[in-house]
């Protein structure tokens, strides 16, 4: 059953203008009541998909470093009873840069969080005051220095292809992220998601995003500073050294189980799908009324499973095994891909194949949407 365990805390400060996340903003947190909720919801979970030791946590959000660290330890502490911990396990907490948060690093990793992901967005004043972002670029580069002091890893975001944004700035910036000397990198081009305020904004013709063809030149640029600073694409937009990938969005990606609580929190688990309330008022009512926080749980049919691992594996570097897919689901691999797509792709250095072993090249990895409806079954696109 499960190996990783995401806990999603929905509160932040502000809604940032391009976030379609499942964020909140309250004026009130009563965090009692959110301890109780979260370690019921917890139990009920592990009820469900307990059995093997956990590799991985991730607190994710909203902004999970604004829990009080002993909320973090309590939850801890209880998944530990509850599963256990592989020796080695990655515990992650997402955290934004300002220096309010940044104080509580120390007790965050006294909790026993050992691996930090800033929200940092950009090294620039000017594009975080777009972005909607709280902190400053000096802000953000202290957040960073104490991230490092106090946890065995640390990762952070940046957003880029923003409208206007040409290869020289773009090139600078991430220059001085690499400096860093961070062992993992998300790097994530702007998105304009239905419902967000830039969305709004786009329809008004407040802003226009950047052109396809420069943001694909940006892409390129984004490939080859990693990959000479030591940190290559191991995921469309996340960059590590060899060894610091997170394991826990490789979880995600090599489809293998998960358990998801908190608002909004989805899981994966023995061919069930589960989604919690996303509404906080929701969730508690849900879990002081049935015991656990579950808006829809259903049974994933074994071509949707199929389509969801590959649409997920693609997405890596290291590709998938077809084979294993084929015995893992009982599907023909002519049932899983479509044959004569993936042959001329390969032949035009889109994609490769290793024996059973196909994935997406660097030549394929800007065009990755386009090239998984194509290769992707229609049976199972359609399931």
């Amino acid at each position: 059953m499960a190996r990783a365990l995401y806990i999603h805390w929905p509160f932040c400060e502000k809604k940032c203008p391009y976030c379609d996340f499942n964020s909140h903003v309250r004026e009130r947190v009563d965090t009692a009541a959110w301890e109780a909720a979260l370690l019921k919801d917890m139990r009920a979970e592990a009820a469900e998909a307990g059995g093997e030791t956990l590799t991985s946590i991730f607190f994710g959000g909203g902004t999970p470093s604004l829990m009080p660290p002993r909320l973090v330890e309590s939850l801890l502490s209880e998944a530990q009873d509850l599963w256990g911990f592989d020796s080695d396990i990655e515990i992650t907490l997402e955290a934004n840069p300002s220096s309010v948060e940044a104080a509580n690093f120390a007790d965050l990793a006294a909790a026993g969080i050992n691996r930090a992901s800033l929200g940092v967005q950009s090294l620039d004043d000017e594009t975080l005051r777009w972005l909607g972002r709280l902190h400053g670029s000096a802000e953000a580069r202290d957040a960073l220095q104490t991230a490092r002091e106090q946890f065995e890893r640390v990762s952070f975001d940046l957003i880029y292809a923003l409208p206007g944004q040409s290869a020289r700035q773009w090139r600078s910036q991430l220059e001085e992220a690499l400096d860093f000397g961070t062992s993992h990198l998300s790097l994530y081009q702007l998105t304009i998601e239905p419902g967000t305020r830039f969305a709004t904004d786009v329809r008004r013709g407040v802003f226009a995003p950047l052109d396809d063809d420069e943001a694909a030149e940006l892409f390129a640029l984004t490939q080859e500073l990693t990959q000479a600073a030591g940190l290559p694409a191991y995921e469309t937009s996340n960059h590590a050294r060899p060894g610091e990938e997170s394991r826990h969005n490789l979880t995600y990606w090599r489809y293998q189980d998960y358990a998801g609580i908190g608002p909004g929190a989805h899981g994966r688990r023995g061919g069930f799908a589960t989604a919690r309330h996303k509404k906080p008022e929701n969730f508690l009512a849900a879990v002081e009324k049935r015991g656990h926080g579950i808006a829809e749980q259903r049974s994933l049919a074994i071509p949707e499973q199929a389509s969801e691992a590959l649409l997920m594996g693609l997405r890596l570097k290291e590709g998938l095994d077809i084979a294993a897919l084929e015995a893992r689901f009982g599907i023909a691999r002519s049932e899983l891909i479509v044959p004569e797509k993936v042959t001329q792709y390969t032949d035009l250095g889109l994609l490769w194949q290793d024996g059973p072993h196909l994935g997406v090249s660097a030549a394929g990895r800007p065009l990755l949407d386009g090239l998984l409806a194509e290769i992707v079954a229609d049976a199972l696109v359609k399931a």
